[in-house]
């Protein structure tokens, strides 16, 4: 039996850069992962996929990431074997935090583990892909700039550590129409992008940016006051994490990140979470 921790993300910088032929967008992400995780357990068996969600209504057959990923393991493998997995979720649902993609990539990482790494990592970097844009950053490691749909990666510089603040109002943003939102601005030309540079935690909190908020925050404008009320709290920045809805706010210390999250618990509009990077 193997447990393994399952890591959300936070896009620290999202410029989406052009809209490409085959209508998905080009886009330049600073993704980092946070210390809010899932827990996955996995247990080998004979033959078959078997998936349980515990305390949760997420289905458990191939309508999940989880699911699909195992299943895309053990086409590309061509392993007879078979597993069961138990998904404990912390991670919201929906949310711009990437938890079913790191769920995804997870088990795919596992699963080549207990069969002794029949798949090399480019290989299994490519079955990621398949399952979708953010599943191969959780395979990369805890930082990376992301380029095309997400799928291509490169190292990103060290960041000094940091705190975090997570607000989750219970609303649905379907990514599709946030990115549709986007088009009436976008050409077909792409947008140059320069890499920036962070070496401090306040140049961190300056640089935070999200191209998808101008759109999210427009027909949710309520998350602009969740940005402002981190701020008021304390917050060196704050920012809409993907599309949304979650916003989250970093700090310098966890003592800080700490009183914020209590001042900010307790209203029953928003869910209340603290992290740090990892």
């Amino acid at each position: 039996m193997i447990r393994r921790l399952s890591p959300a993300k936070v896009n620290l910088v999202l410029r989406v850069l052009g809209k490409r032929g085959d209508g998905y967008h080009e886009i330049a992400s600073l993704m980092q992962a946070i210390s809010l995780h899932d827990e996955l357990i996995f247990q080998q068996k004979p033959q078959g996929i078997k998936l349980r969600c515990p305390g949760s209504d997420l289905p458990e057959d191939e309508r999940n990431l989880v699911y699909r990923a195992a299943r895309a393991f053990y086409s590309r493998s061509g392993i007879s074997g078979g597993v069961e997995i138990e998904l404990h979720k912390r991670i919201p649902m929906a949310a711009g935090l990437g938890g079913g993609s790191s769920n995804a990539a997870v088990t795919l990482s596992v699963l080549n583990e207990l069969y002794g790494y029949p798949l090399p990592a480019d290989e299994l970097s490519r079955q990621a892909a398949s399952l979708g844009a953010d599943v191969p950053f959780f395979l990369s490691g805890n930082r990376a700039w992301a380029f095309g749909i997400g799928e291509r990666l490169e190292p990103a510089d060290p960041l000094p550590p940091f705190d975090l603040v997570l607000l989750h109002p219970p609303l649905e943003v379907p990514t599709g129409p946030v990115y549709q939102g986007l088009n009436l601005r976008l050409t077909n030309n792409p947008i140059h992008y320069s890499i920036p540079r962070f070496y401090t935690i306040c140049d961190v909190a300056q640089g935070l940016w999200n191209d998808l908020e101008s759109v999210t925050l427009k027909r949710h404008p309520e998350l602009r006051e969740l940005k402002n009320l981190l701020l008021r709290r304390g917050a060196l920045g704050a920012l809409m994490s993907g599309s949304g809805p979650t916003v989250f706010g970093i700090f310098e210390k966890g003592e800080d990140a700490r009183r914020a999250a209590a001042a900010l618990t307790g209203s029953g509009k928003w869910d209340v979470y603290t992290a740090c990077s990892l």
